[in-house]
């Protein structure tokens, strides 16, 4: 009698949850929230309460958010309902009954859903880069005006730099894997490029493509303009610091010229 063909164990990237390597890789909302939450004191002078986060994917953001006191309510936009539910699922679940309550989450587009207007105003992970017509861009942001309250403050992020324009790969080593980040292509006379997200695990096996983005890589000048356009009084760059090592320090500070950096990251924040 033969013996039964041992089974075969799934692979690591077979058991991986693609929305937690995510998080694990470019997300650090604690962080976010506590920016957020400061630059809005520094420049509006009070504390901000209710936050909407456009494109807000798993919500992590918004249930960050709430995490600040009974007071503390917020609202995620996003277009994709997987997603959302996976949100639910994972991270808002996690979060005390009371405060699940203050988390509204609405699938919608955020060029058209309604909300109630709020303090602040979330747009991250250049999520809002999808929009690669300039028209639509300022239709975007004349809706983000118009969600905002009269000292309402927008948030944007965004990254450039030589390197930015180039077909490359860049390799980040995680504890359990490595984060791919891949710039597949890009076209010098749009703009457009697609990038894309893979994960490599220990067994050697891999996830390619677990997340592509097909966006319009906006400049500085351009996102500034446009903002102006849209209606706000002021759009600041908020550059990030430099460590011992001439590296980035987490810490983001008014700028209005930047640095001549290879690669950055920065945020843009417009006043109402």
């Amino acid at each position: 009698m033969s013996a039964k063909p041992a089974k075969r164990r799934p692979s690591m990237a077979e058991q991986a949850d693609i929305h937690e390597l995510y998080e694990q890789s470019v997300q650090n909302v604690e962080n976010e929230v506590e920016f957020l939450q400061t630059t809005f004191k520094q420049l509006a002078g009070r504390t901000a309460y209710l936050f909407r986060e456009d494109f807000c994917g798993t919500a992590s953001a918004s249930c960050q958010w709430v995490l600040q006191g009974p007071e503390y309510q917020a609202i995620g936009v996003d277009i994709d309902p997987d997603v959302l539910e996976w949100g639910r699922k994972n991270r808002l679940s996690r979060l005390p009954s009371e405060d699940q309550a203050r988390v509204s989450l609405i699938e919608s587009d955020v060029l058209s859903v309604e909300t109630p207007k709020v303090d602040l105003l979330a747009a991250f992970n250049f999520s809002y880069w999808i929009f690669d017509e300039r028209a639509t861009m300022i239709s975007y942001m004349r809706r983000c005006y118009d969600a905002l309250k009269d000292d309402g403050i927008l948030f944007m992020d965004m990254f450039g730099g030589p390197e930015a324009f180039e077909e490359t790969k860049e390799k980040t080593k995680h504890d359990g894997f490595t984060y791919i980040w891949h710039q597949a292509k890009f076209h010098p006379v749009t703009n457009h490029m697609r990038c894309h997200i893979h994960f490599k695990f220990p067994d050697g096996s891999r996830l390619k493509k677990a997340f592509t983005y097909e966006w319009r890589m906006y400049t500085a000048p351009e996102l500034r303009d446009m903002l102006l356009e849209a209606g706000f009084s002021k759009a600041t760059v908020y550059w990030e610091g430099d460590d011992d090592d001439g590296e980035g320090n987490g810490e983001f500070t008014p700028d209005d010229k930047g640095e001549a950096d290879l690669a950055w990251i920065a945020y843009i924040v417009a006043e109402k």
